[in-house]
């Protein structure tokens, strides 16, 4: 790997999470001399991947990023086959449908349909979420490479309610119960009174490609006489756009990543 470029993306993960910082506080957390992060910022500024906040001297991401997701967002092939069986799904199950790929120990939502005649929402297009938080974090890690969700089981579980589960054995067993099923269930893990129902989507080498899901209030999606409607719903259409992707039939875990 070539150091300056790693370095470079170390500081934008940086200012990612924490928002604001200065140029001595980039280069302790990068572990590199001042001047050797001024300088790196100053070409990431040239760049418009960061911009310097004049009256504190603290950078910041900047707009160039936004330009960068859009692209890697329009030449995704899984958003953009997902967005017609995605509205479907919304109008059928009338709740909102994210699409979701795996990023790291998170997942990231690269589609969002917003619940039909719901009250005002926010695009969630771009967020991360721990994926043992999440059902579209735990169909994909449930039909991914077996090395891979052994990795993740053995690596940190985040906590984002009393509901998230930590447990790596509790957690392996209900991966297991995702491949019996086909589909993933999460019960306010990521946000109390929200729940989901997401299916892997494969693409045509066989492989998860990410997954799609319903997400809602967990009194409508999973009430006895709804959430196996929307399971079905939500596994058929998933199936579908693994189709539509060129995958084959049926789900066929991969034994290495």
């Amino acid at each position: 790997m070539i150091q300056s470029v790693q370095r470079a993306v170390q500081i934008l993960r940086e200012l990612a999470r924490s928002g604001r910082l200065g140029v001595t506080e980039l280069a302790e957390r990068i572990e590199v001399a001042k001047p050797t992060a001024h300088s790196m910022l100053r070409t990431l500024e040239s760049e418009g991947l960061v911009v310097q906040d004049h009256e504190s001297s603290k950078y910041a991401l900047g707009p160039g990023l936004v330009y960068l997701g859009n692209a890697y967002l329009d030449g995704h092939e899984l958003r953009t086959r997902s967005l017609t069986w995605a509205d479907g799904l919304a109008t059928r199950v009338k709740e909102a449908v994210w699409v979701g790929v795996r990023a790291g120990d998170h997942v990231l939502v690269v589609h969002h349909v917003f619940r039909p005649e719901g009250a005002v929402q926010i695009l969630e297009v771009g967020a991360t979420i721990p994926w043992n938080t999440c059902a579209l974090g735990k169909a994909i890690v449930a039909f991914g490479p077996e090395p891979v969700e052994a990795d993740l089981l053995n690596g940190k579980l985040a906590v984002l309610t009393g509901a998230s589960l930590t447990d790596p054995v509790t957690l392996g067993e209900q991966l297991a119960d995702v491949r019996r099923t086909g589909y993933a269930i999460e019960d306010q893990e990521c946000a109390l009174g929200d729940a989901g129902i997401a299916a892997p989507v494969l693409d045509r080498s066989g492989e998860v490609a990410g997954a799609i899901g319903v997400v809602g209030a967990v009194e409508r999606l999973l009430a006895k006489g709804t959430r196996e409607a929307i399971a079905v719903a939500v596994r058929e259409t998933a199936r579908n756009l693994s189709r539509d992707l060129g995958a084959g039939r049926g789900y066929t875990r991969r034994a290495a990543g």
